[in-house]
């Protein structure tokens, strides 16, 4: 058993985080970490008292059997049996949850995360906060000899543009550290990588073409919110579209591409192409590749209400003076939406994400679709959060357990696809995300 370190406190960490306490037989600790402590010690507060409540629901249970076998046999010997088992039992169920540390702690300052990474000695730390700190984290984990793990790769505060050659210079220093890094192991990056890797390994000689679909169905009933965190979506939303195509990058206007597709269980969605950081990775890891996009639908509403904040300068990340104080924007903008860690209890429909593959295998041409449908609710009812956040957040604790349990180890920085796709493929059906094979799907345009 080992530990885990989470930083952030966010609606994917919040399932990460619920995650490893399922996973106990792994993650025996973890430490939830985070500018604001008290948030960290509310999601404590929570899985405590949810370990409580099943603690006494499996002892009322046991309590009722033992009180049936009392009416079939002596009933002074029985209960005292039953008070041994009892009390037995409860203490096993004690041994059997999570330990959950909570503490403060700045992301953006190296010292101070390697300073808890010192103090805590975890296995890996899983940087579930925002991509801007990145950096600092995994020069806390070179600093302190820790494995690290990402779900988005690092972005500039002051500058929208996604790239992994920060974050790939680091490679060497992690080579000689002799600790991994994994980046971008939530969905998309992440899970589609895999798909792609598995892919590649199982059916197909080559991989010419393939296309990233995110559709998201759901319905939370407000006028304009993100489903994840509102700066990070507004700026990947509406920056410079572009794709990779025969070797160099092709650009676009933001959601100047528009298609339309036909998702299983959702139905017809409008999707618009964007730039996204796994067409960099996926374009020098999968062989005979010729081209890849990624897609993400949005509905009308979402886009006439950004379009609106865009065209009055609320999703600029220029600052600008207020009152004699400096503000960003789009961060004031943040701040004024809904938080998409609420947003669970409102959101209904379902999530489609997948990847498209044309290629050959054995001298013939081959379309494969992989993909997962997540039903929003059903994600509320079991961690708290939508289907948008769990998506993200359970991949990240099934990287963190592959890291850990030696099937994902190895010294260096790596994207998903990189590592071997079979464990994880296998990992995501048992932990709530099963996926779905087409060997005929309609392609896009």
């Amino acid at each position: 058993m080992s530990k885990a370190m989470i930083i952030g406190c966010g609606g994917v960490a919040s399932v990460a985080i619920h995650k490893l306490c399922q996973n106990s037989g792994v993650f025996s600790e973890i430490m939830i970490a985070s500018r604001t402590k008290s948030k960290c010690d509310a999601i404590k507060a929570k899985l405590d008292a949810d370990n409580r409540n099943a603690d006494n629901r499996n002892a009322d249970n046991r309590n009722a059997e033992n009180h049936n076998a009392d009416n079939r046999n002596a009933e002074n010997h029985n209960a005292e049996t039953r008070n041994a088992e009892t009390r037995s039992a409860a203490e096993q169920g004690k041994s059997g949850k999570t330990i959950i540390h909570t503490a403060q702690v700045d992301a953006d300052n190296s010292d101070d995360v390697a300073g808890l990474i010192n103090e805590f000695n975890p296995g890996v730390v899983m940087n579930l906060a925002l991509p801007y700190q990145d950096l600092s984290v995994m020069d806390a984990c070179l600093k302190t000899g820790v494995h690290y793990l990402d779900t988005a790769n690092y972005e500039p505060p002051d500058d929208a543009k996604f790239e992994y050659k920060l974050q790939w210079a680091y490679r060497e220093r992690f080579r000689e550290a002799g600790i991994t890094a994994i980046l971008g192991c939530g969905f998309d990056p992440g899970v589609t990588g895999v798909f792609s890797a598995y892919a590649q390994k199982h059916h197909f000689d080559e991989i010419h073409y393939i296309d990233i679909l995110d559709a998201n169905a759901g319905d939370h009933g407000y006028p304009f919110a993100t489903n994840f965190n509102p700066e990070i979506n507004i700026r990947e939303v509406t920056a410079v579209g572009s794709y990779w195509e025969n070797g160099t990058w092709v650009h676009t206007k933001p959601l100047e591409i528009k298609r339309t597709y036909n998702f299983p269980q959702i139905g017809v969605k409008d999707m618009y192409l964007l730039h996204h950081e796994e067409l960099e990775s996926l374009a020098l890891n999968i062989k005979g590749i010729k081209r890849i996009r990624f897609f993400m639908t949005f509905g009308q509403s979402y886009l006439t209400h950004l379009k609106c904040l865009e065209n009055v300068g609320m999703t600029s990340i220029v600052p600008i003076d207020y009152n004699g104080t400096q503000i960003v924007p789009l961060r004031f903008l943040k701040a004024v939406l809904p938080d998409p860690s609420t947003l669970g209890p409102r959101t209904t429909g379902k999530t489609n994400i997948g990847c498209i593959f044309e290629g050959v295998k054995d001298g013939k041409k081959k379309k494969y679709y992989l993909y997962n449908v997540c039903d929003h609710q059903e994600s509320y009812k079991e961690v708290g959060s939508q289907a948008v956040s769990y998506t993200t957040g359970v991949p990240a604790m099934i990287g963190a357990m592959l890291i850990l349990n030696g099937e994902w180890r190895k010294p260096g920085v790596f994207n998903v696809e990189e590592m071997d796709p079979d464990p994880f493929m296998e990992a995501l059906s048992k932990w709530g995300l099963p996926w779905t094979e087409d060997f005929d799907p309609q392609t896009v345009e």
